[in-house]
């Protein structure tokens, strides 16, 4: 199932709407990448959206040789 293991971002529903205003289903998915990080010692692979892996860099997590679990967690 296509979801971000950290914020739990998923597939979006809708309608796709023509010029002559014919509704049909359309799914949104996430940009979902795989990356590894060193967690204690452990190589730990997440699958991750893009936007997840653009706040990690953000909060200077990613380029990191070590990162804990808690760092891992996004508060608001």
């Amino acid at each position: 199932m296509q979801v971000c293991d950290l914020t739990g971002k998923g597939k979006q529903y809708g309608n796709n709407v023509s010029f002559s205003q014919r509704h049909t289903k359309k799914v949104w998915k996430p940009n979902l990448q795989n990356k590894t990080f060193i967690v204690d010692g452990k190589k730990v692979t997440l699958k991750l959206s893009t936007r997840a892996i653009r706040t990690l860099k953000k909060k200077g997590l990613v380029d990191k040789a070590q990162v804990s679990k808690k760092d891992l967690k996004i508060t608001k």
